[in-house]
């Protein structure tokens, strides 16, 4: 048998579960179902009342009248309760999680129409995805910013190794006009069967030839890593602007006997030519960037600093 102060300890629960209930569903309420729920939200608060004057008079030996005339229409729970005489009532928390948000139209009669309990599903569904999509933004706006974190963290390795940032244009070339810029910078011929200085806006194409002519000739070192037959890899390197990447890196320092530093987010990358017999290499400064363009990543060249 549930003691006096027990009752009323679980009578305080029942109205503060039922008033941050009430509270939650009258604030996703829209301006068209606002007096549906209120109506319903101030029909839960009535049981409840109900209910604990029952089970209060049942502890004190007394009886509760049953009279319908003066129901009442306050929405406070804290207001003195309308008896009404009921038995099994169900509990009000996990009626109210149940509840409809939307105003059930009335009949001609004035009766209320049954409930469309698909459209309260549709409803409540539409709701919660709304509450998601609000979530999702305020993570995504406490996340860091890659792109600016990774900016900082390469100004400051550019300065750190007494480089400059010259910007390449991101069109797909761009691995190839950063080396093409890296190779005119020290002097070394870009192709040496040309008999003329290439322009600048033509020079990644010789750089491209070359990284595509050397892979083509060393077949066994990169058959491994391509996923497709190497005559069609070696021709999308030479003819189109398929990204390079390290496997063009690596070529290109064997072609023209250069290291390739590429400063990175993370760490530096050094690509040894490994060629035996042949003179020191030159060393070319590469910047790399994964989030930093709107393409993807992508490639600068970095010359020494005045």
């Amino acid at each position: 048998m549930e003691s006096l102060e027990e009752m009323q300890s679980r009578h305080r629960k029942e109205q503060k579960d039922l008033q941050a209930r009430v509270t939650q569903k009258k604030k996703s309420a829209t301006k068209k179902t606002r007096k549906g729920v209120n109506d319903e939200c101030a029909e839960l608060e009535r049981q409840l009342k109900e209910r604990h004057e029952q089970e209060r008079a049942t502890v004190n030996g007394n009886t509760v009248p049953n009279d319908d005339a003066d129901s009442g229409s306050d929405d406070s729970i804290n207001d003195e309760p309308t008896p009404q005489s009921t038995n099994n009532t169900d509990d009000v928390s996990d009626a109210l999680a149940n509840t409809t948000i939307s105003e059930p139209p009335s009949s001609e009669n004035g009766q209320p129409k049954k409930r469309n309990r698909a459209k309260e599903r549709l409803a409540r569904r539409a709701a919660e995805q709304e509450a998601a999509v609000e979530e999702a933004k305020k993570e995504a706006a406490n996340q860091p910013d890659p792109k600016a974190t990774e900016r900082a963290v390469m100004l400051r390795e550019i300065k750190a190794n007494g480089l400059i940032e010259k910007g390449i244009r991101p069109d797909g070339h761009c691995l190839f006009s950063a080396v093409a810029d890296q190779l005119s910078q020290l002097g070394i011929p870009l192709d040496k069967s040309a008999n003329e200085e290439l322009k600048e806006y033509h020079r990644y194409k010789a750089v491209r030839k070359a990284a595509a002519r050397y892979i083509e000739g060393h077949p066994d070192e990169f058959v491994g890593f391509l996923d497709e037959p190497l005559d069609k890899y070696v021709e999308k390197i030479r003819e189109t602007p398929e990204w390079g990447g390290h496997l063009e890196l690596l070529a290109l320092a064997k072609t023209y006997n250069v290291q390739i530093c590429v400063l990175q987010e993370g760490g530096s990358q050094t690509i040894e030519p490994g060629l035996e017999n042949s003179s020191e290499p030159e060393k070319i400064w590469l910047a790399y960037y994964r989030h930093g363009f709107g393409l993807g990543e992508h490639y600068n060249s970095l010359r020494k600093a005045p």
